[in-house]
């Protein structure tokens, strides 16, 4: 792990170098950019000779979309217990988003006029789920039952399918009670364009969500316009802020558990005010990780992604965090200190509190979305929320009385910005 002191002299400089996010291959910018120009081209006809070379999967016009029948195998195959426990995440994701349910409203404004707003859901959205060796079902959870909750008349899905043509079932049995019937097997930048720009088998959508490697980033950065994107995050990141109280054992699990997700890109970071919990991390990383099944790996991400920053103070941890914006932030400090700490970090995207709170609840089950903003974008930017799902319309409804009182104000600045044509078209309403 690689170390950083809070009081050395380029301090900043060295940790600005560490959350630096990682740049985009020229290659996945070139590659993005023919995949969408193909399927803008040739529709159905490049999306399944790119299904093919990417996903070695054999497809028609016609297999495209997962039949019921799919669905149906698909429910048949899961156990009863993993289909409850996919119930009961998507029972804490639409109790924690139904708080968050925007409200129609009106109001008088100070010239006695109505004015309030309207909110409506999104009419097609297209969600991407990641599949392939590690189908996200916990994604279509996060994603999925929000827009179904916000009440989006459409949701068509994209996941990348097996050489067999096949999706995997847990991911079909959580969509299938997440209320999602519209599934095709297209993944990669090449799913992002075929919602993004419609083909003959799947529409356009308004919308574009969900993570996804460099090349559905890319996709949905250059989309945007044709359609709405919500985030582009990029590689896992956990930040966890830990003080005497805090045990290695609950560290290094969580360090594990993020460095789990195998891009090799992860950022973690640990800032602590103990020396002692640092010296004995690395043997249990090595403990712990022994048994996993993904132990070179984790050890090869935890030795190039993986910062110790020594801080003086829980104040100091702080303004580390602020400038990091971490997507995940773990506080596993002394439970007195909890809510000063949370107050004063203002940019992470997702906030776990206690030592008894490890990030893989927020992945799971929790309720808030984890789908999140990385590399430095939560200085201005948040995780995927119910509203993300809508849009808004303002409305304003002036009577005789009203327009009176406006007057001054639109003569003023009809006069201050050279506009007559604004103005006299309110002073003919006042002739009326």
């Amino acid at each position: 792990m690689k170390i950083l002191d809070f009081n050395s002299k380029n301090f900043w400089k060295s940790l600005a170098e560490a959350a630096k996010p990682v740049m985009q291959l020229k290659d996945v910018s070139e590659i993005v950019e023919k995949v969408l120009s193909d399927i803008k081209e040739n529709g159905d006809k490049a999306l399944i000779e790119y299904t093919h070379k990417f996903d070695k999967a054999s497809l028609t016009p016609k297999t495209l979309k997962v039949s019921e029948d799919e669905i149906k195998d698909a429910l048949k195959k899961v156990p009863a217990s993993d289909k409850r426990e996919i119930k009961n995440a998507i029972k804490c994701v639409r109790f924690f988003h139904k708080h968050t349910m925007p409200k129609n409203w009106r109001a008088k404004n100070p010239h006695g006029a109505i004015i309030g707003e309207n909110f409506y859901p999104i009419k097609r959205v297209g969600l991407y789920i990641p599949g392939g060796q590690v189908p996200l079902v916990s994604t279509v959870v996060m994603t999925a039952t929000l827009a179904n909750l916000a009440g989006c008349p459409e949701i068509c899905v994209c996941t990348p399918p097996s050489p067999e043509g096949k999706i995997n079932a847990h991911l079909l049995t959580a969509l299938y009670f997440s209320g999602v019937k519209e599934i095709y097997k297209v993944g990669g930048a090449q799913a992002i364009a075929a919602m993004g720009y419609g083909t003959k088998t799947i529409r356009q959508v308004e919308k574009l969500f969900g993570p996804g490697n460099a090349f559905v980033m890319e996709a949905k950065r250059r989309l945007f316009g044709e359609a709405g994107v919500d985030l582009l995050p990029g590689p896992s990141e956990v930040m966890i802020i830990a003080d005497e109280t805090a045990t290695a054992k609950n560290v290094a699990a969580d360090l594990l558990s993020q460095a789990e997700h195998g891009s090799g890109k992860e950022k973690i970071y640990l800032a602590t005010t103990s020396k002692k919990l640092v010296e004995e991390i690395p043997s249990e990383l090595k403990r712990q990780s022994k048994p996993l099944s993904h132990a070179d790996k984790l050890a090869k991400i935890i030795e190039n992604g993986c910062f110790v920053i020594f801080v003086p103070n829980l104040e100091a941890a702080a303004e580390v965090a602020n400038f990091i914006a971490p997507e995940h932030l773990e506080l596993q400090v002394e439970k007195s200190k909890i809510e000063t700490l949370t107050k004063a970090i203002t940019t992470a995207g997702a906030i776990l509190q206690t030592e008894m709170t490890p990030t893989v609840l927020g992945d799971f089950t929790a309720g808030p979305s984890h789908t999140l903003p990385t590399g430095r974008t939560g200085r201005f930017s948040s995780g995927l929320q119910l509203v993300d799902f809508m849009r808004r319309s303002s409305v304003v409804r002036y009577d005789a009385k009203s327009i009176k009182k406006a007057r001054p104000t639109v003569k003023a600045f009809s006069k201050m910005e050279s506009l007559d044509a604004h103005g006299n078209s309110l002073f003919i309403r006042e002739e009326q």
